[in-house]
């Protein structure tokens, strides 16, 4: 055994003192559908819905082993790292500085206040996360506190390796792969070093964060430009310098990247199939065995669900997001002609499975002919071969707008 081994034992035995192991369960819709034995590991059922509060707690607890003294610690995030300090904050009876970005949702807010009760104080500070991160270290310097890092830290890397000493336990033989989703790398870098060589692993980001691609590529953290923030748990600029330590030499190949619409259509299944809640983040592992399935044709696979913190306010923008991906929505801009049934011709172009989603006209200028926008559902991809036909066939123009990022952005 390792000495890293060692330390994450040691590391998940302390934790019993907070909560109890998270599930691993065999997953019957998965298992079929990708012909293989799929297991969840429930990291979205911790405490505070997300793994993170295993590193905030291990780093926490050797903190005040070495410096018992040190009963200030500080954060900045907007997310589960907040939520996991205020958590253990409460339960080690220290004062918490939790620095969050202006725009944080007030459902954010509010959850890491009822985790942190009277032991934190919430600063929110900066438009961007940069700005806050900033904020927090100025302020951890000045007070004399504890800085305790989302992901680049050794002391929250053996945390986070607790999800694999409770996988060893959990599972009746060691999977042939784990599937792990890729933020900041704390994870990732925890649970591959504690299994070593023993077992294959995939790693798995957003498309529009893809840091640990571009370092890998690089043979050294890279800090990427722009980041979709879309899956806001793991779209991270630049990985720890610390876990990428622990990654390096891992091939490109085990690297995926996840588009963000078809994690749009993960988190509904898992929803509406299997009534499990997940996170974007929390989402990463199991969308991604749609890229492994060769691969993993009768292997025993674990998949890290790491969050179910889930705004469902969020659902309709996500819901959008997996009609588009999966091809059964689609935008056009139509060219009407300005005449008494016009309208009701274009409603006979329509078929059986079709439906108007959105119909707004955007210029009434011209004489004879005005712009309209125009969302279209239906049930079946394939029935929008037939509409554009229909639509040909009446000599109407259009413009599929549903994959022009820039036009959608200000249109749809």
């Amino acid at each position: 055994m390792t000495e890293f081994q060692d330390k994450a034992r040691a590391a998940e035995a302390a934790i019993r003192t907070l909560f109890e192991p998270t599930p691993c369960q065999r997953n019957e819709h998965l298992s079929a559908r990708f012909d293989a034995d799929i297991w969840l590991k429930r990291e979205d059922l911790s405490p505070v819905r997300s793994y993170k509060i295993r590193g905030a707690f291990n780093a926490m607890r050797k903190v005040r082993a070495q410096a018992p003294e040190q009963d200030l610690f500080v954060c900045a995030s907007a997310g589960n790292h907040a939520q996991g300090v205020a958590f253990v904050c409460r339960h080690f009876g220290v004062r918490g500085v939790i620095f969050m970005p202006v725009t944080t949702p007030q459902q954010k807010i509010a959850k890491t206040k009822v985790f942190g009760g009277d032991n934190i104080d919430i600063r929110l500070t900066g438009d961007y996360f940069d700005d806050t991160l900033a904020a927090a270290k100025t302020f951890c310097a000045e007070a004399g506190g504890h800085f305790l890092a989302p992901f680049d830290d050794e002391d929250v890397i053996e945390g986070q390796a607790s999800v694999a000493v409770e996988i060893e336990a959990q599972l009746p033989t060691l999977p042939d792969r784990v599937v792990l989703p890729v933020g900041g790398g704390g994870l990732s870098a925890g649970v591959s070093a504690y299994f070593g060589p023993a077992l294959a692993f995939s790693y798995v980001e957003p498309a529009g964060g893809a840091s640990l691609t571009e370092a890998v590529a690089r043979g050294a953290p890279y800090t990427i430009r722009p980041v979709d923030n879309f899956v806001d748990g793991a779209a991270v600029a630049r990985i720890g310098d610390k876990p990428f330590a622990r990654l390096k030499g891992i091939a490109p190949a085990d690297v995926h990247r996840a588009p963000e619409d078809r994690i749009c259509t993960t988190i509904l299944e898992m929803l509406n199939l299997e009534g499990i809640v997940l996170e974007p983040a929390g989402a990463l592992s199991i969308d991604v065995l749609e890229d492994l399935r060769t691969s993993i044709r009768g292997k025993t696979v674990v998949c890290v669900t790491s969050g179910g913190n889930f705004d469902f306010e969020r659902l309709p923008e996500v819901k959008e997001r997996a009609q588009r991906f999966s091809g059964v929505k689609k935008y056009f801009i139509l060219r009407m002609p300005q005449r008494p049934g016009a309208l009701k011709e274009f409603l006979n172009i329509l078929g059986p499975e079709d439906d108007i989603a959105r119909f707004e006209y955007l210029k009434k200028s011209a004489r004879n002919f005005g712009s309209v926008l125009i969302g279209i559902e239906t049930l079946r991809p394939e029935n929008f071969v037939e509409f554009r036909a229909r639509l040909d066939a009446a000599g109407l123009v259009y413009t599929d707008i549903t994959n022009d990022e820039l036009l959608a952005q200000f249109l749809v």
